[in-house]
């Protein structure tokens, strides 16, 4: 296929191009794979700025989407690469192929650095979905701290940067410029641009930013980063966004205000206990799905409400595809035998060839977890509505999720995505919550968004 880009693309190819060390936070649908082995190419084969490059990925993403893209296009056809992804023989074997370009995921990124043995030569890193490094305390995290004074370019790539606040960003900009912006330790950088929030005695558990945190920390990066929206430069669809109320009866709702008042639920088939907020968040969320986990790790059954809602927009649609994003196991457990008693055809996308049929539009429902296909995917082929069954707190997963849909290449004019909330539940707090995030990632967005 020929390429070519748009004004936005060639814009972000020529700022990779042209910074040893760039930011792009691109909006999901924008591209950000072909524009950037666009760059890469340029920098392997024209400038010679570049020798052996490794791109970071999500595991579906590293094995389904960056192949995808270097065997779609033509002018990328040049370009040889290597997946090193599956069984530790597999991923040295792929290590040890000649190509221009190593593709591994970010699970393996200790395993590649400090156990596999391999020397650890790549002068260009590309770091697809940086905010899966938001964690400085994170092993993968550690890990490629230790061998980023040997990588001359660096680019990272995502379009949720802060999706739970700026505090975020500090490892994100510590991995690609060592510290030079926001500082080469935490604690100075909470100290800079924060101040304590929630805390117990000398104990702090949450910071707020200072008032003018969010400009001084913008203008600090803005240099080597840039952003855009996708509504700024795609005749996107337009997003729709639907709540499904469902309603507890009298006894289901006692169940829960149980729980909720007591950490305690005495149930016939066990106990639920939670031995903190955290704990209590987690029981509640399942208990507003339908069931919830006991503490003999079985789980008991609360309510069918929203298995029932889920059958009626099911119904409502008319055999039109349809992407059910579920969040617990028990939820995949429970919508598979409702839709298999009521003989509804789906199937969970978690497989290469399960992903294409979705695409061939071969399937009526599938089902998806955030956590495991929500970045980098293309689904937008195979249909254009999105059925919350079980919500995140995760705005990062909510939004790259919803994305999969609502990108370019979408032929729909309409994009649909339904919540299923449990009405005066924990449901309702987390959509709050979601809705508060992205006010701050939108600011941080904006203020660093490329000027074309």
């Amino acid at each position: 296929m020929i390429y070519s880009p748009h004004s936005y693309q060639r814009y972000a190819t020529v700022y990779i191009e042209e910074n040893p060390v760039s930011a792009i936070f691109l909006d999901m649908g924008l591209g950000k794979t072909v524009l950037t082995l666009t760059a890469i190419g340029d920098l392997l084969f024209d400038s010679y700025e570049a020798h052996r490059v490794l791109v970071i990925a999500p595991l579906r993403v590293a094995r389904d989407t960056w192949p995808g893209e270097l065997t779609k296009w033509d002018h990328l056809s040049h370009l040889r690469f290597s997946v090193a992804v599956g069984t530790e023989l597999e991923r040295k074997a792929a290590l040890l192929k000649p190509a221009d370009i190593y593709i591994i995921n970010r699970e393996n990124v200790q395993w590649l650095i400090e156990e596999s043995g391999l020397p650890f030569d790549f002068d260009t890193v590309v770091v697809d979905e940086l905010s899966s490094f938001k964690s400085h305390q994170s092993k993968r995290f550690r890990s490629l701290m230790k061998v980023r004074p040997k990588v001359r370019r660096i680019v990272g790539l995502t379009g949720t940067p802060s999706s739970n606040g700026l505090m975020d960003l500090w490892a994100e900009f510590r991995l690609l410029d060592m510290g030079k912006r926001l500082g080469r330790f935490i604690g100075q950088y909470r100290t800079d641009y924060f101040v304590p929030d929630k805390r117990n005695g000398q104990v702090i558990f949450t910071y707020k930013p200072l008032p003018d945190a969010e400009k001084r920390i913008y203008e600090k990066i803005s240099d080597i980063t840039i952003s855009m929206k996708s509504v700024d430069y795609l005749q996107m669809p337009e997003l729709v966004t639907v709540e499904y109320p469902v309603h507890l009866s009298e006894a289901e709702r006692e169940r829960y205000d149980e729980m909720k008042r007591d950490l305690v639920l005495q149930l016939t088939d066990g106990e639920v206990t939670a031995a903190n907020a955290a704990a209590l968040s987690g029981k509640l969320c399942q208990m507003a799905n339908g069931a919830v986990y006991t503490d003999a790790d079985a789980y008991a059954l609360i309510h069918s409400r929203k298995l029932d809602a889920l059958e009626d927009l099911i119904e409502a649609a008319n055999d039109k595809p349809l992407l059910v994003a579920y969040w617990f196991k028990h939820d995949l457990v429970r919508i598979a035998e409702r839709l298999q008693a009521r003989h509804i055809p789906f199937s969970k996308l978690d497989t290469s060839e399960s992903i294409a049929r979705w695409n061939r539009g071969e399937l009526t429902v599938a089902l998806i977890h955030p956590a495991s296909a929500g970045h980098g995917l293309n689904l937008q082929s195979g249909g254009n509505t999105i059925i919350w069954f079980g919500l995140t707190w995760s705005l990062e997963l909510y939004q790259q999720t919803n994305a999969r849909l609502w990108r370019q290449g979408q032929t729909s004019e309409t994009v649909v995505i339904h919540h299923i909330i449990a009405k005066d539940t924990i449901d309702e707090r987390v959509i709050k919550s979601l809705s508060e995030k992205d006010r701050t990632q939108t600011a941080l967005i904006d203020a660093v968004k490329a000027a074309l």
